[in-house]
């Protein structure tokens, strides 16, 4: 039960045999009903047949009833006491009265008119006294038409028993004496045809349950197949660490086939990803091992010289352990997934905040960021605040001699650009700027280019806040930075 193909074999299996139970009971119910249907047709038939005659006051003796087997014949007065009977019927069940022996009254050759006459003998004479004058006979009696009643029961013919189907006729004779007429059917045929058919069925549904269950179960292990290939090779994967390896796509273009392809994506990804972490370690060890080891060799010169002891050099590269060790804790925030806050900041106050405070710059900073502007976005104040700092800053290191910050309103969102009039930034490498630890200018010293980190959590951050940060040519020449922020919704 643990495996797909075991669960889909079985349910299939249940479905179509539920479906074929269901199935099998509608036509056996629906053939016993035709069935029953015909049946009730011919016992009415043959009861409409006597009591036809026994309305147009025919003597028991000469009434036709030549098919007694199929069609056993039983007649009854208002009073259900037994009137005629078939020839052969020696038991009955299921008319209303199991009597089969006539009442003495009604003779061979007694007609159902006589059978009254001898009930009332005074009123039979003045009635043929009456017809003899007039010369006639008594008139014609009648039918019912309603729909007859319909039972089931037993008969015995000639020392067989066997089920009908009783339909019940009243006929009204001449002399206005009400009879019922039962006549009925035979059920062997709808019995036998009815067993026939439940036999076939209980001897073929096994049957063809096995075959669904064998041909789901082939065709599920097919359709499987490829996912067994994917499994392996996601064990060898994991087994090896190897993310450069691919499992194998089908041809097909079902769903196994879409789960290979992105199962495929995830491992590039994932690969992509476990290869910038490595990168990011690795330079992330190089970054930090030149400042300590630069302050090392200052604290041992100065543990066995105090006099050469290069205190404000030992500062410098304490702040910039600080300054690195600040980016290396916000790109794990940022990376592990960190959500700004949800608070509304207006750039234009933050940019002219940042700027103030930047007083040691080696050039002045122009702004371009009206009072009392609109310039509301949502989110992380110092996170922001943070974004602009790093753009000035590299601003500051690439500018010759003018670097210009600027806010506006910028269709639904916020634009902030940072320019200054220095080399710019070549246009294929406008994207690769932003990556963690790359630097344009190789010969730069990693005292005065940073550490290759500021743009990268500027870019991370913007991205964060629903924003854009890219890079274009300034009109003052140089590179002009935009960070574009959504309005709040």
């Amino acid at each position: 039960m643990r495996s797909v193909r075991a669960r889909a074999a079985i349910g299939a299996t249940l479905v179509v045999a539920v479906a074929l139970v269901a199935a099998g009971l509608a036509v056996l119910l629906v053939l016993r009903a035709n069935l029953i249907d015909q049946a009730d047709l011919q016992a009415e038939v043959a009861a409409r047949e006597v009591a036809g005659q026994l309305a147009t006051d025919t003597p028991y003796a000469e009434l036709d009833m030549d098919d007694e087997e199929d069609h056993p014949v039983q007649v009854t007065d208002e009073e259900g006491r037994v009137v005629i009977v078939s020839k052969d019927l020696r038991a009955v069940t299921g008319t209303g009265t199991s009597g089969v022996t006539p009442v003495p009254s009604a003779s061979a050759g007694a007609s159902p008119s006589s059978r009254e006459g001898d009930e009332d003998d005074d009123s039979a004479d003045d009635d043929s006294a009456d017809d003899d004058d007039d010369g006639s006979r008594p008139g014609r009696g009648q039918v019912s038409s309603d729909d007859p009643d319909f039972s089931d029961g037993t008969a015995t013919v000639d020392r067989t028993t066997a089920d009908y189907r009783f339909a019940a006729v009243e006929a009204t004779t001449p002399r206005g004496v009400t009879l019922t007429v039962y006549a009925g059917a035979p059920l062997a045929a709808e019995q036998e045809a009815v067993n026939t058919v439940r036999g076939a069925m209980l001897t073929g549904l096994p049957l063809l349950l096995v075959v669904v269950a064998g041909v789901t179960w082939l065709v599920t292990r097919r359709a499987l197949r490829p996912v067994e290939g994917i499994r392996r090779e996601m064990a060898a994967i994991t087994a090896s660490e190897d993310l450069a390896r691919r499992v194998p796509e089908p041809g097909s273009r079902d769903e196994i086939a879409a789960l290979a392809r992105t199962t495929n994506e995830t491992l590039t990804v994932l690969e992509a990803s476990v290869e910038r972490q490595r990168r990011f370690v690795a330079d992330a060890s190089h970054e930090l091992r030149s400042p300590i080891a630069s302050l090392r060799t200052q604290l041992e010169v100065a543990e066995a010289h105090p006099e050469l002891l290069d205190l404000p050099g030992a500062v410098a590269d304490t702040v910039r352990l600080q300054v690195l060790a600040a980016d290396l804790l916000l790109l794990a925030r940022l990376d592990a997934g960190e959500r700004p806050g949800g608070a509304t900041v207006e750039l234009g106050a933050l940019v002219r905040e940042e700027v103030s405070q930047r007083t040691g710059d080696r050039i002045a900073v122009g702004v371009e960021a009206p009072e009392g502007g609109a310039f509301e976005v949502s989110g992380s104040r110092g996170q922001l605040s943070r974004v602009v700092g790093n753009l000035l800053d590299n601003a500051q290191r690439h500018a010759e001699g003018c670097v210009a910050v600027s806010v506006a309103a910028d269709g639904r969102g916020v634009r902030v650009e940072v320019r200054d009039d220095g080399a710019g930034v070549p246009e294929d490498e406008r994207e690769r700027i932003f990556e963690r630890f790359v630097r344009l200018d190789d010969a730069r010293s990693r005292d005065d280019g940073g550490a290759g980190l500021g743009l990268a959590i500027a870019r991370d951050v913007a991205t964060r806040h629903g924003g854009t940060l890219t890079v274009h040519r300034a009109a003052e020449g140089g590179a002009a930075f935009r960070l574009w922020l959504p309005r709040p919704a």
